[in-house]
């Protein structure tokens, strides 16, 4: 879980924000709560700008904004308090950028094994096999 004081922010295992770069914004929270939602400034939007950053490579910037966009934003207001919700953003935000960086391996083709293939034809064949038994009988001729 993330801290609120854990400054780097570690995204994947090559890179860091330092907290400096993130804006976190503080607002008035919807959606039911009563008169504490309507005095507290709950809500929380947290926003990393990606162009903007120094702390990411040129090939880490390019791959997040590919994904995402320029700007990566993330919002909580499920808490009532203001420091939870602050760490969730962060969390959201974290598991965003880390989503964000990571890199798609290729897919190698494979091919069934001859057990496998196996197995599929004889299940097909049970199958017609089944369907053919629920068949009226053909007439006879004669």
């Amino acid at each position: 879980m993330l801290l609120a004081m854990d400054d780097p922010m570690i995204i994947g295992r090559h890179a860091a924000i330092p907290l400096s770069e993130i804006v976190v914004r503080a607002s008035r929270s919807s959606g039911p709560g009563g008169q504490h939602a309507n005095v507290t400034a709950s809500r929380i939007e947290a926003s990393f700008d990606v162009a903007a950053s120094a702390s990411l490579t040129d090939e880490q910037r390019r791959r997040v904004i590919a994904r995402t966009g320029p700007r990566v934003v993330a919002v909580a207001q499920d808490a009532r308090s203001q420091a939870r919700n602050r760490e969730l953003a962060l969390e959201r935000l974290q598991a965003r950028l880390t989503r964000a960086l990571a890199v798609q391996r290729p897919r190698r083709a494979t091919r069934p094994s001859r057990e496998a293939v196996r197995k599929r034809l004889d299940a097909k064949r049970r199958q017609a096999v089944r369907k053919s038994r629920r068949r009226p009988p053909a007439a006879e001729e004669g």
